[in-house]
């Protein structure tokens, strides 16, 4: 009997799509919705035609079913039958038929990357690509009591060839603690590279080096206290994580390895992990928007850096949905509020509520004191620390990445002379942290804030209209004429794709434009 794969979310070679153009979505049939597909797969209805049989498709089989009414697709060796999902697709059919009759991994996780196919298309589920069988891979490496050296066969060729320096680890003891010392090699490494979680019976501490993910995953030998340190000691690359033992007792080893424990492989090989999160307060910030307070569990390290993005999952009507939120910083300028949360324990998130949607609705629902699964952080986002000029145009909730660049920006960049945001709304009602941000602008002199409405009311005496080049070439003056320059594009894919295209015809570079996608 085959084995049908897991609902997790993401998908192994998942990476975060930052590009100059969005996803196109067509105008779907009514009757034709998210939740209206979840009531099919739970009508009992045969989607596959195979009447709940599971059956190895060879590759000829596979290439057969190549039209929208018997389109077959294989993701990551498991095929599904799609032809019924045809008209539900957000991003139209001629998208899916793309990948039809053929293995489309790879097309999947340059579009649909945060899509859980798992979940939504179980019910299509055909079958398994039929493989040749494998020879199983040795493994003595693995049975050794554990000590800190990466198996050769762990590290990939190209990561040889062009990667970093493949990290190590070792472990020592006291009566009262473990201390686990991984040694990067890299001196540039900061304390948001490291993300560890104890759960249940696993211990695992993940490494971001660049592009790569250096991980130790083992079941403990013996038990720990939840709460333990993290630290980065930056001239030499070395973390120490720090455990507290629960009994005074010497450790003979430090436990046994879990699944990829001591690999070393690029970032997008890997999947993401989740830890449940608690709901601790969410408040009104705009009439449709509201801040959302997240606490970690006692017993996760996890910083997300400037400019990354998680994603938050729940279960709707028996399916997982998934959707990426970039973080924000709980306000502008800490002065402005009454002191919060301690930063290090809580993740918080600026989300606009729709009524007619699926994932937002049930978010809002949640009681202080449920629980949201929150992934580990995603994105390539990078700040020079020689920049001078940061702009950042943001529409409606695309103001959410800029929030921690702004922040990080006017406090951690000395070279930084001028920081200014275009922030696109339809009404005045619709402008999240309005006072925040005229406050900052009044305190910062280097900060200016721009407002454009689209639907103003008469009173309205600030500019109105949507993103144009004439707005832009106005907005964009560089503080020198060779002034090093970033500009920050985020809101809906039309928004985006027009102001790339018109920072392009303004003469703005690739390497100084980064626009946020979903």
């Amino acid at each position: 009997m085959l084995n049908v794969p897991s609902q997790s979310f993401p998908a192994p070679s998942s990476q975060q799509r930052v590009s100059s153009g969005g996803r196109s979505k067509v105008p779907l049939k009514p009757g034709r919705s998210l939740m209206d597909w979840i009531r099919l797969t739970k009508s009992g209805k045969d989607l596959t035609g195979l009447k709940g049989r599971l059956i190895e498709v060879t590759e000829e089989e596979l290439k057969k079913h190549n039209k929208k009414d018997d389109c077959w697709i294989c993701i990551r060796g498991y095929v599904y039958n799609v032809s019924p999902y045809m008209e539900y697709h957000p991003g139209g059919e001629d998208e899916l038929m793309r990948a039809a009759g053929s293995d489309g991994t790879d097309l999947f996780d340059q579009v649909h990357r945060w899509v859980n196919y798992e979940s939504m298309l179980k019910e299509c589920l055909v079958g398994r690509m039929a493989v040749k069988p494998t020879v199983p891979k040795d493994c003595h490496e693995e049975k050794k009591i554990l000590n800190g050296m990466l198996p050769k066969s762990q590290v990939t060729d190209t990561l040889a060839k062009e990667g970093p320096i493949s990290p190590s680890y070792d472990w020592f003891q006291t009566a009262s603690l473990v201390t686990i010392v991984i040694y990067t090699k890299q001196k540039d490494l900061k304390l948001d590279s490291v993300i560890v979680d104890h759960q249940y019976e696993s211990f695992r501490a993940e490494t971001i080096i660049k592009d790569y993910s250096y991980l130790i995953h083992i079941e403990l030998s013996h038990e720990i206290q939840e709460d333990f340190s993290v630290r980065v000691i930056h001239n030499v690359g070395k973390i120490e994580i720090v455990l507290k033992k629960k009994e005074n007792t010497s450790w003979e080893c430090l436990g046994h390895p879990l699944e990829n424990h001591n690999s070393f492989v690029p970032k997008k090989d890997t999947g993401l992990y989740y830890r449940k999160c608690q709901l601790i307060s969410k408040e009104d910030v705009t009439h449709d928007t509201k801040l959302f307070c997240l606490m970690l569990p006692p017993s996760t390290h996890l910083q997300v850096p400037i400019g990354q993005h998680v994603y938050l999952k729940l279960t709707i009507t028996g399916t997982e949905i998934v959707k990426p939120y970039t973080p924000v910083s709980d306000s502008l300028l800490s002065e402005f509020k009454e002191p919060g949360f301690p930063n290090n324990r809580y993740i918080y998130f600026l989300i606009k509520i729709y009524p007619a949607g699926l994932f937002t609705p049930e978010l809002d629902h949640l009681q202080i004191g449920d629980f949201v699964s929150v992934s580990s952080p995603e994105g390539n986002f990078k700040i020079s620390q020689e920049l001078e000029d940061l702009f950042l145009l943001a529409a409606g909730t695309g103001f959410t990445p800029m929030v921690k660049i702004l922040n990080y920006a006017l406090i951690n960049i000395p070279s930084l002379r001028k920081v200014k945001l275009m922030f696109f709304n339809k009404t005045e009602d619709d402008i999240i942290w309005r006072s925040q941000l005229e406050k900052l602008a009044f305190k910062d002199k280097r900060f200016d804030v721009e407002f454009v409405l689209s639907a103003p009311t008469s009173e309205w005496k600030g500019k109105k209209g949507h993103i144009s080049p004439g707005l832009l070439s106005k907005f964009l003056k560089r503080s020198l004429d060779k002034s090093r320059v970033l500009i920050c594009i985020c809101g809906p894919a039309p928004f985006t794709e027009q102001g790339i295209r018109m920072l392009h015809d303004l003469n703005f570079s690739k390497d100084e434009i980064h626009s946020f996608t979903a």
